[in-house]
């Protein structure tokens, strides 16, 4: 009788491999499943990465001492400027002026006019009156020595008083863009407020003291700046006995245009800030 031939079932689809052997008496034996090598994968895990920001790290506050001892340095520039003012009731400049004689005229009149300035006196008054007491001749160079030392000392008392506790106050797109103009640009802006007419003088210098503008392009266009003015006050104050005399047409005249340059550019920079 034959062997029965070996039958064999349906293939799973497996990746396992079944060795199939016929044995003795003709029983099937099925040998053990061998596994495939299981594969490894290789796999790193990825963390994300976790964003970094280049957050400017904020500007420390002010210590409390510091901050107090540049507020008392503040009350101190105001009782000196409040004291100087205060000083002009018992005492008058043009009564100073006339009395000195011999030497000691001129810087007298130089220390009384930059002192003036301190005390927010207004300059077109001092310049008169050094043209009254000089003329022209001396009395122009002279007012601009005045104007030049007044500036001085207002910018050292500004610069070393109040500039601390003031600079962190400037707020608004407008102070700030004086301060920076004042920084970047110090002897052309400094230029521009002395020639222009309406700019109070003394406001002038604690505002070039309070921002970051250099002393000598500060004094350099203070200087230069000055002179236009000046010289027509002056001219007009030593001329003044004569009205009808060339230099005092000429000296009024160019006072009254610069009134009115001063009264036009004012109403339009009001236009501007109001549109």
């Amino acid at each position: 009788m034959p062997a029965p031939q070996p039958t064999s079932g349906p293939t799973a689809p497996s990746p396992v491999d079944i060795d199939v052997t016929v044995g003795d008496a003709g029983a099937i034996v099925t040998a053990a499943p061998t596994a495939n090598a299981v594969p490894t994968t290789d796999a790193t895990p990825t963390t994300d990465a976790v964003p970094t920001t280049d957050a400017t790290p904020a500007q420390p506050a002010p210590h409390p001492r510091a901050h107090r001892r540049a507020l008392l340095r503040l009350g101190l520039l105001a009782a000196v400027l409040a004291g100087a003012a205060a000083s002009l009731l018992l005492w008058d400049p043009a009564a100073v002026l006339a009395a000195a004689t011999g030497p000691w005229r001129m810087p007298v009149a130089l220390a009384a006019y930059a002192f003036g300035t301190v005390a927010f006196l207004p300059r077109p008054a001092l310049n008169a009156g050094m043209g009254l007491l000089f003329g022209s001749m001396w009395g122009v160079p002279l007012a601009i020595a005045g104007s030049a030392m007044g500036a001085i000392v207002a910018f050292a008392l500004g610069r070393s008083l109040g500039r601390e506790a003031l600079r962190p106050l400037v707020r608004g797109k407008v102070l700030i863009e004086i301060d920076r103009r004042l920084s970047e640009q110090g002897f052309r802006s400094v230029l521009l407020v002395r020639l222009f007419p309406g700019a109070p003088f003394q406001a002038g210098n604690f505002a070039c003291a309070f921002s970051g503008v250099r002393f000598w392009p500060y004094l350099a266009a203070t200087v230069l700046g000055v002179v236009p003015t000046t010289a027509a006050y002056v001219i007009a104050g030593a001329s003044a006995n004569s009205p009808g005399s060339p230099a005092f047409l000429i000296s009024t005249s160019v006072i009254a245009a610069m009134c009115v340059f001063s009264a036009v550019s004012l109403w339009r920079a009001r236009s501007r800030s109001s549109a």
